[in-house]
């Protein structure tokens, strides 16, 4: 049981991982950084809310399996 929650903890981890380097590909460099216009008031629409939904579904899904392997591995 444990290899399979590394495994998928693995998988997991490179799906986050590029999509939030999808993400921050939307914007210029500046912006990356901080500058440029505020991420703060924009509205998200169509794919880039698309996106935003699966970062924070892959997110959790991240969570829930690295809690899961450190209660199965204690």
């Amino acid at each position: 049981m444990r290899l399979y929650l590394n495994i998928a903890q693995i998988i997991v981890s490179v799906a986050l991982t590029g999509i939030i380097l999808l993400q921050a590909r939307g914007g210029s460099m500046g912006s990356m950084f901080g500058g440029g216009d505020s991420a703060v008031y924009h509205k998200r629409r169509g794919v880039e809310r698309t996106i935003f939904n699966v970062t924070i579904g892959l997110a959790v899904a991240f969570f829930i399996v690295t809690i899961l392997n450190v209660m199965i591995a204690g």
